[in-house]
């Protein structure tokens, strides 16, 4: 199905295009939330008459839009989860907790504007792309932790995916074999086996 664009649609095309797509994203997403008309000679004239309204319309989005971006720009957001020792989740983080995460910052974003193309399930530092106009994009940071003293680490730049115990262990194995392996111990002189059977 054709259909025109009333505003720029993601790896679709711009306002105003021709475009050739599937009939049931046309129906189901496209006609449906009035990001497009079909491309019959009816519709192309009404576009043409409605063309200035549109462009006056994504300039004002446009420009509300870029004030939130500037404020969420680079910002972080904390996560608290339960996971094993290794840091994969228990479960998983998903655009509804993003969200939530932002609406206790008092930031307000719908779950259709978080790029996000699959669950996080690792405890960490995830970079994600926030679409709050479809010109306007900016990336975000979600820490996901176990504990907020976690979430300190982890955007301090420490690695929190080993358990402290092991951390201690292999200080102490390393502190055991430098003592085992001393470079400075004399060494008795060992007579070959042959010399001593004579």
């Amino acid at each position: 199905m054709e259909v025109i664009l009333l505003e720029r649609v993601a790896k679709l095309g711009q306002m105003g295009e021709v475009v050739k797509v599937r009939d049931g994203f046309a129906r189901n997403f496209l006609l449906k939330r009035g990001k497009a008309l079909r491309a019959t000679n009816e519709n192309r004239a009404k576009f043409d008459g409605m063309k200035a309204e549109l462009e006056a319309r994504n300039l004002k989005a446009k420009g509300e839009a870029s004030k939130v971006a500037e404020k969420i720009d680079g910002q972080n957001v904390i996560v608290l989860r339960q996971a094993s020792e290794t840091g994969q989740l228990f479960g998983s983080v998903s655009v509804r907790d993003i969200v939530t995460a932002f609406e206790a910052q008092g930031v307000a974003i719908s779950r259709n504007q978080v790029m996000l193309d699959a669950p996080i399930k690792t405890i960490g530092r995830h970079v994600i792309l926030v679409a709050v106009h479809p010109e306007v994009e900016v990336k975000v940071t979600v820490t996901v932790a176990r504990s907020a003293e976690e979430a300190e680490r982890i955007n301090r730049g420490e690695d929190v995916s080993t358990r402290q115990e092991d951390q201690d262990a292999a200080a102490e194995a390393l502190a055991a074999a430098g003592e085992f392996f001393d470079p400075e111990a004399q060494h008795d002189e060992v007579q070959p086996a042959a010399e001593t059977a004579k």
